[in-house]
């Protein structure tokens, strides 16, 4: 094998591990089966007197491991939102033809927290100025974006990004638009994290840096 041979060996090895969650889906839980693990989910129901909030911020396995942990948070489900197929699948929205981002549905209880808080978290888990890429997860739908319920939601959300434009030498590009139908993820994405991180390395390297940069539990 060449000199070169060898470097792009490395080069592509290296790539696979770091590479985007697409590349990354055979990776599943060992306690669902197969056929079930690729059906989509069930999202828990919105508790009365809770609201939810869908964001998108580059990996939904990032996301989704991040605000698991948020007090007050309810339930975080992956999934998908934005784009113009019906109940599109992984594989799909994987083309980024499909228009969707890869996003979470975040349940909250406002007594517990806020939506300012949420988003507080939001802008610090991932980078609002990177456009369509959240490292090297690269397509749009990795874009950032807030589907904001209703016109309340929709005023704090332009709020804290104004405030968040603030902190970045480089203008936020995250997109606020009114939510549409929210298309829940293949089982085998859902709680991603907590059952993958000593099988995947993408875990390991991608959102266990993540969580300690926030100061959560890996």
């Amino acid at each position: 094998m060449t000199f070169m041979m060898k470097y792009l060996t490395t080069v592509l090895a290296m790539l696979t591990l770091l590479g985007m969650s697409c590349a990354a889906d055979d990776s599943k839980p060992t306690d669902v089966q197969p056929k079930e693990a690729h059906m989509p989910a069930t999202p828990p129901p919105v508790p009365e007197g809770a609201e939810s909030i869908v964001l998108g911020a580059g990996c939904f396995w990032c996301t989704e491991a991040i605000f698991q942990q948020i007090p007050g948070v309810i339930s975080v489900t992956s999934g998908y939102m934005g784009g113009t197929v019906k109940n599109p699948t992984y594989e799909q929205v994987c083309t980024g033809a499909t228009g969707h981002a890869e996003v979470s549905r975040v349940v909250f209880d406002p007594k517990k927290t806020s939506l300012e808080k949420i988003l507080a978290v939001f802008w610090e888990a991932h980078d609002p100025t990177s456009l369509n890429r959240q490292g090297n997860d690269a397509g749009t739908q990795y874009r950032s974006a807030i589907f904001y319920n209703n016109d309340a939601q929709k005023q704090i959300a332009e709020k804290a990004k104004a405030e968040a434009a603030k902190e970045y030498s480089k203008p936020i590009v995250t997109e606020i638009t009114k939510a549409g139908d929210f298309y829940p993820a293949e089982n085998y994405h859902q709680d991603y994290y907590r059952l993958n991180k000593d099988r995947n390395p993408y875990c390991r390297v991608v959102i266990s840096p993540k969580l300690k940069k926030l100061g959560l539990k890996q």
